[in-house]
């Protein structure tokens, strides 16, 4: 039976909490269904082929998931990449948006509110707006994307921009439902079918290695989690070595991972062009470090030239991502130097660049 637990002091949750009221420490699911080939259905073309190792009931959708794994190479250095930016709203976090609104809708949610950026925002108030909720996203003032706003109330959300925003929906959440991206354990769960999709993509096999963005983590943790869950399964003899990738000035996970420690650093975080990971403070920062560590992995901070040069040169190959998503284009070189020219490699791309140019 699946439980919401905290990692901190193990007390259990209740379906609507989004951290542990005694400790203030993250959630996670316990006691989640195994991995079973055999329950794939392969009928369905979206995340939910794996309902049966989704402790959530499917009320509504998008058809997320299912985003194409092909090809692709910048300098004659090859690499499969997973294209995430094909979601329905744009990025990878539908599929943890989808999984986290089913279950609060069928425990009674009526409303939610996040803090985003941009990505999430537009995530939630799309599903909210299918699920019969309403949604409001608060941003920062000072580094939101002016088009992303535009994409969440073109959805239906309501926006509410701060100068401390995170304190702000802190407050908010004292009143109403918080679905968030960065502290919802039903987020992590979507994210996980991204791993399994990889894996059936590759003639269920795992690469030998794995790269994506870091900000909270929720796209990494989520690959990482798929993937144990299959090789506890006995589908893959080996994890994949995760590698996780920040922008110059905003490295917490980086400077953790140089130094070996349990939990990211505290930083003064500089300008980035990467605004989808302009997180200071990941949620999960130590589960993170801990999956570095578990699978031989590592972490790489690349500055905004080499974000926005490796952002051209994939828009010109065709993949039309935003600076974010760039992010692991650009440590390319620094990744094949560290696990080998051969080595199966595959990067997630995970925003779309269209947002960027809609200016209205």
């Amino acid at each position: 039976m699946t439980e919401i637990r905290c990692n901190k002091c193990g007390i259990l949750a209740e379906a609507l909490d989004w951290r542990c009221k005694a400790c203030g420490g993250s959630l996670d699911l316990v006691g989640l269904p195994a991995f079973d080939a055999a329950s794939i259905n392969a009928c369905d073309f979206s995340l939910w082929r794996y309902r049966a190792m989704l402790p959530v009931e499917r009320r509504f959708s998008l058809g997320e998931g299912m985003t194409p794994l092909v090809r692709a190479e910048i300098d004659g250095i090859g690499f499969n990449a997973k294209l995430e930016y094909l979601n329905p709203t744009g990025s990878f976090k539908d599929r943890g948006t989808a999984t986290m609104l089913n279950h609060l809708a069928a425990h009674g949610a009526r409303d939610a509110i996040d803090n985003s950026s941009g990505n999430a925002g537009a995530s939630l108030a799309a599903y909210a707006g299918i699920a019969g909720m309403s949604a409001t996203v608060f941003v920062p003032a000072a580094t939101a994307v002016e088009s992303k706003k535009q994409l969440i109330r073109s959805f239906g959300g309501d926006i509410i921009e701060s100068h401390n925003y995170l304190a702000d929906v802190y407050l908010a959440a004292e009143e109403r439902v918080y679905a968030s991206h960065a502290w919802s354990p039903f987020f992590v769960l979507g994210q996980q079918t991204a791993a399994w999709e990889t894996w059936e993509q590759l003639g269920r096999r795992a690469p030998a290695a794995l790269a994506t963005p870091v900000g909270h983590g929720g796209l990494f943790l989520g690959f990482y989690r798929g993937f144990k869950a299959l090789h506890a399964a006995g589908l893959i003899d080996k994890l994949p070595r995760m590698i996780a990738v920040q922008s110059t000035g905003v490295d917490p996970v980086v400077r953790g991972w140089e130094t070996l420690s349990e939990a990211p650093p505290q930083i003064e975080p500089l300008p980035s062009i990467a605004d989808g990971i302009l997180v200071d403070v990941p949620v999960r920062g130590a589960q993170i470090l801990r999956a570095l560590y578990d699978t031989d992995g590592f972490a790489l901070r690349v500055d905004n030239h080499a974000i926005e040069a490796a952002r051209k040169r994939m828009h010109s190959k065709g993949f039309m991502i935003e600076a974010t998503s760039a992010v692991t284009a650009a440590a390319l070189t620094k990744i094949r130097e560290r696990i080998g020219a051969d080595a199966e490699l595959v990067i997630a791309f995970t925003g779309s660049g269209l947002k960027n140019l809609v200016a209205t």
